[in-house]
């Protein structure tokens, strides 16, 4: 068995990004950016009023009288200059006019026909410099695209850019036990479950997943399955990677020329791990037991789908909560407990079994007890990875 870390490290250096493509900006929600973008023009683009009001020159005191010689709107600039003894009535949004030092906002005049008199001042100038968000040129760099990023981007006047391709993953329950949801199980088997979550999660982080037959308890179906997946970036075997006379993941995908990253894990749940690289995919065998596949995919299979996509820290983010229970020394693995966190507080559930979707369910967060950690009390600050 090899630690976590190593393994993790080892699974990571199986792949590098993938290319880039181009998107239209509306596609992109989610997307890596592949490479920096530069912005095609200043925002904003000139200097606009901040507030509704009138813009004026120079330093008008409260009592002084202005003549209004005009209108600005948004998208309507007024076409002159403002002078001494002028205003110009603007709206939010509107370009400055040329002379206008500050906008005096409308709740601190009084409007007489074509004249407004000063009652008040809060001596702003209401005014947002051309530039002040960023310049042309300003560049955004490569992360993963959220919604405030795209308005970013559609500011710049981009519209389309850079994104990594989406990774492909195909996932393969193995097994005799399992039947798919809706069918009928004999009086020995199961239904598949697993599969659902770990596309759910890859699609989730931008993988594009598809969902391959079941592959029964014969060499000759798994290999079957394996070539079906053969296109993919990622292969996710789900169960049959442990050392039963029925686990047969290793056996064939060596057959099929398999170069090995790593077997067995030191953990729990997730023990019977395994990865290598097969052909131009990554395979990644997961364990069958419900909480151990998902776990496991939390731990390995979205870092991998983020590296792919140009992730420089794919790995999950550790933070640490005050324990709400007192917790035995723990054992030579690494123990990832379903746990419940709440006001900064987290207690592992009383049942860890492998096999219980109703508690995964119910956590938010993985409790890590790291290999040989000794007990611990209530109160306690702990390392754990939110779900």
């Amino acid at each position: 068995m090899i630690p976590v870390d190593e393994a993790a490290a080892r699974l990571l250096a199986l792949a590098g990004p993938l290319p880039a493509e181009t998107v239209p900006l509306a596609h992109a929600a989610g997307r890596w950016l592949a490479a920096p973008v530069a912005a095609r023009r200043d925002q904003p683009p000139f200097d606009t009023s901040a507030m509704d009001g009138y813009a004026v020159a120079g330093d008008p005191a409260p009592g002084d009288s202005l003549t209004v010689i005009g209108e600005a709107g948004a998208g309507h600039r007024f076409a002159g200059s403002v002078g001494p003894g002028q205003a110009v009535r603007i709206f939010t949004g509107a370009p400055v006019p040329m002379g206008a030092t500050r906008v005096v906002i409308q709740e601190d005049v009084r409007r007489e026909g074509d004249r407004i008199i000063l009652t008040d001042s809060d001596r702003s100038t209401n005014i947002r410099a051309r530039g002040q968000d960023f310049p042309a040129g300003a560049t955004l760099g490569p992360r993963r695209l959220r919604p405030a990023d795209l308005a970013l981007l559609a500011a710049m006047n981009i519209a389309e850019l850079p994104v990594a391709r989406r990774p492909s993953v195909a996932l393969i329950a193995t097994g005799d036990e399992l039947v798919m949801p809706g069918e009928i199980p004999g009086p020995d088997q199961i239904i598949a479950s697993n599969a659902f979550a770990l596309q759910a999660m890859a699609q989730a982080e931008g993988a594009e997943a598809r969902l391959l037959p079941i592959a029964p308890d014969r060499p000759e179906a798994l290999a079957e399955r394996l070539a079906l997946a053969a296109d993919a970036d990622v292969i996710v075997t789900i169960g049959g990677a442990s050392v039963g006379d029925h686990d047969l993941v290793g056996r064939v995908a060596a057959e099929q020329g398999l170069a090995p990253a790593f077997w067995k894990i030191a953990m729990r749940p997730g023990k019977p791990l395994m990865a290598g690289r097969l052909g131009g995919s990554v395979l990644l065998g997961l364990p069958g037991n419900p909480v151990s596949a998902i776990v496991t995919g939390h731990l390995f299979l979205l870092p991998l789908l983020r590296a792919l996509q140009g992730d420089p820290a794919p790995l999950p983010q550790v933070l640490e909560a005050e324990l709400a229970t007192d917790l035995p020394a723990n054992g030579p693995r690494a123990h990832y407990m379903r746990a419940r966190l709440a006001q900064g507080r987290i207690a592992p559930f009383e049942r860890q079994d492998s096999a219980l979707l109703t508690i995964l369910t119910e956590a938010n967060a993985l409790l890590l007890r790291p290999v040989s950690a000794p007990a611990a009390k209530a109160g306690d600050r702990v390392p754990y990875l939110p779900l």
